[in-house]
């Protein structure tokens, strides 16, 4: 087995692996840093690796795996209506995540992705939702109805109709709680439209 073969068979089936993984799968074989940059760089060019963020690489086609790259992390706002079927529109992967990382869209082997930053204390809300062999970190529908609203991102008047009936009206009261008030008077304001409270 070469050492691509073998770089293949022990990461084809992680979401995500770090340089660092490489380096312990190859350790005290005596290969170099330069050797397994240029193992990277090749199967990079390839098309058969995809770099996520800095030392961060996955075989996976899905862009939804690359999320794992952020952990901790959930996909939330459009993103994680779409996951759980309200909605009509497809949408590239919006990670949320507690962590320091580069905010903003990035490409990802030619794929649109959002990262959005959270604070700690309102990193939750999410549940473990099985997505093909999969299961990945995605907002439930009141966390995702709070962030449209932390995030200033518009609600259509079609998403409301839908996703505001559906909404656990004591979740979204405990939930609240950890928000700032500018956001509860928002959310509180949106309910009482819908004669939810």
């Amino acid at each position: 087995m070469t050492y691509v073969q073998e770089l293949k068979s022990s990461f084809k089936s992680k979401s995500i692996f770090t340089m660092r993984d490489i380096q312990l799968l190859f350790h005290g074989k005596k290969l170099g840093k330069n050797y397994l940059h240029l193992m990277i760089h090749f199967l990079l060019k390839k098309n058969e690796l995809h770099k996520i963020t800095q030392g961060v690489y996955s075989f996976q086609e899905d862009p939804m795996m690359y999320g794992f790259a952020f952990s901790p992390f959930y996909y939330g706002l459009q993103n994680a209506l779409a996951l759980q079927g309200i909605g009509t529109q497809e949408t590239n992967p919006i990670i949320i995540t507690p962590r320091k990382v580069r905010l903003g869209l990035r490409e990802i082997s030619g794929v649109n992705i959002l990262v959005h930053r959270i604070q700690r204390k309102l990193f939750f809300g999410f549940n473990y939702v099985k997505y093909y062999d999969w299961e990945i970190p995605v907002s439930d529908l009141e966390k995702t109805f709070l962030d449209f609203i932390h995030f200033q991102q518009p609600l259509t008047q079609e998403i409301k109709e839908e996703l505001l009936p559906k909404l656990d009206k004591k979740r979204v009261q405990e939930y609240l709680k950890k928000y700032q008030e500018n956001v509860k008077k928002k959310v509180n304001k949106l309910l009482q439209s819908r004669n939810m409270n």
